[in-house]
């Protein structure tokens, strides 16, 4: 169905959804009037206005009808009967019962007491993200809190792209605000592709899967909740060579394939030496968008100016000024690693990708969004997580300094700032 605005209903029928695209420049109102609803598995309250903000994509579906009022215009909307819904919900049945044997099992038993650590799989736009939320949204609604790992630093779900991260789901997730940001781990990459440094990303990986296993080996019901990881889209090559790393890495033992048979077959067979892990292959919903690199650049530009001003522009960041000697910026990679003296004859200085390079502030860093550290040393940089993000505004070469913006007022929480190549152009 083509837009339409106006206050108008839609009955839908059972097992069925209502796809929609919220138009470009106004939000959509959308309310439940009769029968029971959700959106990427939360519920819909009854007879409640939700305000979905411009550009955003959902679908309502339904499992025993329901009535939908909208009031607003939409870029389009339509129903669509043919979902794969039942696979998903058999994939959470599933996962559901290990979670119950999980936490049956004595603690002892590191193997019996460990819940599912779910990975989903596949290429860009096979609705790996929506997916992703269902399972955290139907577990959170069983009385769970799992884990969200999200390793897609080309999107972001849980903060801002370039990073990879990580936070419990304690409620199934709200359908318009996302995920709750009260207490996630983030390590900083910097970059919207790991092909920038592979072996930083693989490491960051693995220092997130080494804190995650720190904290579950202290907490046995987040250990028997389990975890669902997002990935990349990017499946060939060093892609593949990193859905592996990431298996690996976080001892999934369910793989959950989006829409694509070959990856499938290949992670299987890769995999069969590996009795514990299910390779499972899902139908993708026909309701997932192709977006084209425009549309991603906007969509990243847009998690950005969230983090900073809120998803409908409620927050204000605070605009702080610093002495150039009062932070220490580092860029993570690059240089090379010994001296051409230093090396054996005929042999090429490699960079090294974990080399920490201290940057001069300058006028170059315009623009560019920076990660505040937690770290107390330097050395600390690469192995510690982060604890947010400035974007900087202007730099005064003359009188050394220089101005940012940051989520809240007052001194950073750490002199120790780590810089890539995330910028962003606040418009």
């Amino acid at each position: 169905m083509a837009s339409s605005s106006a206050i108008r209903q839609v009955k839908l029928e059972k097992e069925c959804e209502l796809r929609v695209e919220v138009s470009e420049n106004a939000p959509l109102r959308l309310r439940l009037l009769n029968g029971t609803a959700e959106i990427f598995g939360t519920e819909i309250p009854p007879e409640i206005w939700l305000s979905f903000p411009p550009r955003l994509k959902f679908a309502v579906f339904t499992w025993y009808g329901a009535t939908i009022e909208m009031d607003g215009i939409t870029e389009t909307d339509y129903t669509a009967d043919e979902t794969p819904m039942i696979s998903y919900v058999n994939v959470h049945a599933v996962l559901e019962g290990r979670r119950n044997r999980a936490k049956a099992s004595s603690s002892g038993d590191a193997e019996a007491s460990q819940g599912p650590r779910v990975i989903v799989v596949g290429p860009v736009d096979s609705g790996k993200s929506t997916l992703s939320r269902m399972l955290l949204s139907w577990s959170a609604k069983q009385g769970w809190k799992p884990t969200f790992v999200d390793l897609d630093i080309g999107q972001g779900s849980i903060t801002i792209p370039g990073c990879i991260a990580a936070t419990p789901i304690e409620m199934p997730i709200d359908p318009v605000d996302g995920i709750p940001l009260e207490m996630p781990l983030v390590y900083f990459y910097g970059h919207t592709t790991p092909s920038v440094n592979v072996e930083l990303y693989k490491v960051l990986v693995k220092e997130l899967a080494r804190t995650l296993e720190r904290q579950f080996s202290g907490n046995a019901e987040s250990r028997a909740a389990g975890m669902v990881i997002n990935t990349m889209g990017w499946i060939e090559g060093v892609g593949y060579e990193l859905i592996l790393h990431a298996i690996d890495t976080f001892n999934a033992n369910v793989v959950l394939v989006s829409g694509q048979e070959k990856l499938c077959s290949m992670l299987k067979d890769v995999l069969k030496n590996k009795p514990n892990v299910d390779v499972v292959k899902l139908q993708k919903s026909g309701g997932v968008v192709s977006r084209g690199a425009k549309f991603r650049q906007k969509a990243r530009s847009y998690r950005i100016r969230e983090y900073f001003y809120g998803l409908s522009n409620d927050l204000a960041p605070y605009s702080n000024v610093s002495n150039f000697t009062d932070l220490f910026v580092y860029r993570i990679g690059g240089g090379p690693q010994a001296p051409r003296s230093a090396l054996p004859i005929g042999a090429e200085p490699a960079a090294d990708p974990l080399r920490l390079v201290r940057v001069n502030i300058n006028r170059d860093m315009l623009h560019l969004v920076l990660a505040v550290s937690f770290a107390k040393e330097a050395d600390q940089i690469v192995s510690s997580n982060v604890a947010g993000f400035i974007y900087v505004t202007d730099i005064d070469i003359q009188r050394e300094k220089i101005t940012y913006l940051a989520p809240s007022a007052g001194e950073l929480p750490s002199r120790f700032l780590i810089v890539g190549t995330l910028t962003w152009l606040e418009s």
